[in-house]
């Protein structure tokens, strides 16, 4: 088998595509040092997103999102979807000006049929990692269209370090929980008071700072109810003003008072035996639901 040339330093790519003995054309798309440019394009304590540009091509973009757990994805966005599903290589590339590196395998993937190309966890990391060190992640598949041809995508690592740290800096600031986490919440009350337990406040603090920053949560729904000590009248008007209470707060955030349902049940619908002190602490309560738009 004659010795085959690949251009741009991705000799190693080629390996999985000699499958014929024959050359394999390139097709390349890497932004060149003039192009390359990288953006936080969205810096809040919910979301970390980063965007690179990649000519003729399409995007890249790590994301983090607020969460119990430490996460990160990746996804190529191509301007025309992949029409196969298609194996694919990830490389870390020297750039030109380091011909004497050597390429270093990060993984093999699978891109699919009609989809973003899309890496999460550890690999995302690494891919992170290379670029900070200067190092282009780079992608090598066959193409689905003309299948002597490798399609070699780059992501440059040129103007990256100045994004890169506004970027971590947004993953140091990311709420430790998600919507999910937080979506339907149960605060507790002592007895015959108008405010939620220390512990329900801190709760509290966390529903309002994921609904102060998110823009798709459209519906707040508050239910509260009482134990049933004292009378029924008593325990309506106390449960009512629980409720009015917490609507004013979810309105002093900037919730418009129509996106905000309460409901006042006093000791109806109890959850324990409120012949017991433990009972009458879980009946004291109110649930708190948030509804979100669904993109």
């Amino acid at each position: 088998m004659g010795k085959t040339t690949f251009t741009y330093g991705y000799a190693a790519l080629g390996v999985s595509l000699m499958l014929s003995g024959t050359a394999v054309a390139n097709q390349q798309y890497v932004a060149t040092p003039a192009q390359s440019s990288w953006k936080v394009a969205v810096d809040t304590p919910l979301e970390c997103r980063m965007l690179h540009a990649i000519p003729n091509y399409g995007e890249a973009q790590f994301i983090s999102r607020a969460s119990k757990k430490i996460n990160l994805d990746f996804e190529l966005k191509m301007r025309r979807p992949m029409g196969e599903t298609r194996n694919v290589s990830l490389v870390s590339m020297p750039p030109k000006w380091m011909p004497g590196d050597a390429a270093e395998p990060i993984a093999q993937i699978t891109f699919f049929k009609q989809f973003d190309g899309y890496v999460g966890g550890q690999t995302a990391w690494s891919m992170l990692s290379e670029l900070e060190l200067g190092r282009y992640p780079t992608f090598s598949y066959q193409d689905w269209q003309q299948r002597n041809k490798l399609v070699e995508v780059g992501l440059s690592a040129v103007a990256f370090q100045t994004s890169y740290n506004q970027f971590s800096q947004c993953l140091d600031n990311l709420l430790p929980y998600s919507f999910e986490d937080i979506a339907f919440t149960v605060l507790h009350y002592d007895q015959d008071s108008e405010e939620l337990n220390k512990a329900s406040q801190q709760r509290l603090a966390q529903i309002s700072d994921f609904v102060r920053y998110s823009d798709d949560v459209d519906l707040v729904l508050v239910a509260t109810y009482t134990d049933s000590q004292g009378g029924k009248n008593t325990n309506q008007a106390l449960s009512e003003r629980r409720a009015k209470r917490l609507e004013d707060y979810f309105m002093q955030m900037g919730l418009p008072k129509d996106r905000i349902q309460v409901e006042a049940y006093g000791k109806r619908r109890p959850i324990a035996d409120n012949s017991t002190p433990i009972g009458r602490n879980k009946n004291r309560r109110v649930v708190i639901s948030l509804g979100r738009t669904i993109l």
